[in-house]
């Protein structure tokens, strides 16, 4: 079983985040089978911070892709700018953000950048489709080597 989807934004068009984020309800929704809720939560959640971060940071325009294989989803953005993304402490203050990056370190297995030939660049978020509980009651979800990782 696997499912794509393609999607382009501009920080121009108002509401692009939003709309990221609606597509990536509609593709989850139509996954079969589903996934669970919180795993689903957590998707849109980690679509909204790369797309966010993409927008604000690389020049107004990105795509995300969204693809679905039996254990996995994968969540890719890709921008023009060349500038890696940079992990920096949160600004309590809110005006500076910091908090997005981490959040999303924190909720896939894997996060990889890859810059591409053109210039931009790809980051890809890799997240278990099936969370599976862990002996301390915590959830824990398979790593892509196939250990659980908290």
């Amino acid at each position: 079983m696997s499912a794509q989807e393609v999607v382009c934004l501009s920080a121009r068009r108002p509401g692009a985040v939003a709309e990221a984020r609606r597509r990536a309800r509609g593709f989850l929704r139509g996954l079969d089978p589903a996934v669970e809720e919180g795993v689903g939560d957590a998707v849109v959640l980690v679509v909204s911070e790369l797309v966010t971060n993409a927008l604000r940071h690389t020049g107004g325009t990105c795509s995300f892709e969204l693809a679905a294989a039996e254990a996995h989803v994968d969540v890719c953005v890709r921008d023009t700018s060349s500038r890696l993304p940079l992990i920096r402490p949160p600004d309590l203050s809110g005006e500076a953000g910091g908090f997005g990056l981490p959040l999303v370190h924190r909720l896939a297995n894997a996060v990889t950048v890859t810059r591409e030939g053109h210039g931009g660049k790809t980051v890809r978020a890799r997240m278990a489709r099936h969370p599976v509980p862990s002996a301390r009651g915590r959830r824990a979800v398979p790593s892509p080597s196939g250990d659980a990782a908290e």
